[in-house]
C-alpha cells in the first residue's frame, strides 16, 4: 500500500533535506517506486540535494496556474524516483489559504508511487504541522545541539496539540476541548499531558477518542550528525521525555553520524548515496528506512 512519510523539526540546518533525499534513494535502489515532494514553500533546495538544477516545474504551477500535480513530477535521473520541486517565487506559505491546501492534500494521496516523501520547511507554521500530520510516518529531525533539541519538543507539541483539537472538533466536541484549554490555569496543566488527562475526565466519550488517537500517534526520531558515541543516547532520552510530558510513545528510528563526504557530494551535484552506496553513512540510512518501512526502532543496545 502507498505510504506517505513527513519529515520536520522545527529548526532549519539539521539535515532534513539530505536525510529525506537519501531514504528516498534508497527506497528507489530497492525497487520502490518514490516521489519526493520539496514541500518547503519559502527556501525550497530538495533538488540540489538530487545533484539537480533548479526544475523548470515547481508547486508554484500547481498553486497558481492550477496545473494538476502529477503533470509537474521531475525526473531525478534516478531510477524509481520523481521528484515534486518548490521552488516557489511569488508565493509565502501564509498566502496558501485552507481550500487550497486541502486540495494539495486530495493529489498527494492520488499520486501513483509506494512511497511519497514530504520535506518540510523549518517553523511551525500551520501549514507545516497539518501537512506533517497527513503523513503516515511522522519523522521528526534532530542534531546533538541544545537549541535543535527544545525546537523539536516545541514542533511536538503543536503537532499533537493541533491533532487532538482537529479529531475532537471532527468528534463535536470542540467546544469542550476549548473550554478546558482557556481555563488551563485552574485546572492546574502544566503539561500537554495533563492537559490531556484533564480532556479525558470531561467525558468518557472523549476520552475513548483520545486513548484511541494515543494509541495510533506516533512520531518517529531520526538523530543526525552524531560525532561522539554517547550521543546517540540522546534518542533514548527524547523518547523517554515525549512519554513523560506528551503521553507518547515515540520511535526512535535511528542516527547518522558526521561525514565529510556528505558536504563534498553536495557539492559536486552527486547524490550521496550515488557516490558513497557503501560507506557506513549509507548503511545507517538503510537501517533507518527497514525501521521506518516495518514500524521497528533501533535496539538499546544499538542506542548506547
Amino acid at each position: 500500500m502507498k505510504e506517505v512519510w513527513a519529515i520536520g523539526g522545527g529548526k532549519g540546518g539539521i539535515g532534513k533535506s539530505f536525510i529525506i533525499s537519501s531514504m528516498g534513494n534508497c527506497l528507489a535502489r530497492q525497487g520502490k517506486k518514490v516521489i519526493l515532494v520539496d514541500a518547503d514553500l519559502g527556501a525550497a533546495n530538495l533538488h540540489t540535494f538530487l545533484g539537480m538544477g533548479k526544475p523548470e516545474k515547481s508547486l508554484t504551477d500547481f498553486f497558481e496556474n492550477k496545473a494538476p500535480l502529477a503533470s509537474l513530477l521531475v525526473r531525478t535521473g534516478i531510477d524509481n524516483l520523481d521528484l515534486l520541486a518548490g521552488a516557489i517565487h511569488s508565493m509565502v506559505p501564509e498566502n496558501i489559504k485552507y481550500a487550497q491546501k486541502l486540495k494539495f492534500f486530495r493529489h498527494i494521496k492520488k499520486l501513483e508511487a509506494d512511497f511519497i516523501l514530504i520535506d518540510l520547511g523549518a517553523g511551525v507554521h500551520f501549514n507545516t504541522i497539518d501537512t506533517f500530520l497527513l503523513a503516515d510516518r511522522k519523522i521528526v529531525v534532530i542534531v546533538p545541539e541544545i537549541t535543535a533539541i527544545e525546537n523539536m519538543y516545541g514542533f511536538i507539541k503543536i503537532v499533537f496539540f493541533r491533532h487532538i483539537m482537529n479529531t475532537l472538533g471532527r468528534n463535536g466536541f470542540k467546544d469542550e476541548f476549548r473550554e478546558v484549554w482557556d481555563m488551563r490555569q485552574a485546572h492546574g496543566i502544566t503539561t500537554l499531558k495533563v492537559f490531556v488527562e484533564c480532556l479525558k475526565s470531561q467525558s468518557a466519550s472523549m476520552g475513548r477518542i483520545i486513548d484511541s488517537e494515543l494509541a495510533s500517534f506516533r512520531v518517529n526520531i531520526v538523530l543526525n550528525q552524531i560525532k561522539l558515541k554517547r550521543e546517540k543516547r540522546i534518542g533514548n532520552s527524547v523518547k523517554s521525555i515525549c512519554l513523560k510530558y506528551f503521553g507518547l510513545d515515540a520511535r526512535y528510528a535511528g542516527f547518522i553520524e558526521t561525514d565529510d563526504f556528505i558536504t563534498r557530494s553536495l557539492n559536486n551535484r552527486q547524490p550521496y548515496l550515488q557516490s558513497y552506496p557503501e560507506s557506513k553513512c549509507a548503511r545507517e540510512v538503510a537501517a533507518i528506512v527497514h525501521n521506518l518501512v516495518n514500524d521497528q526502532q533501533i535496539s538499546i543496545q544499538d542506542a548506547r
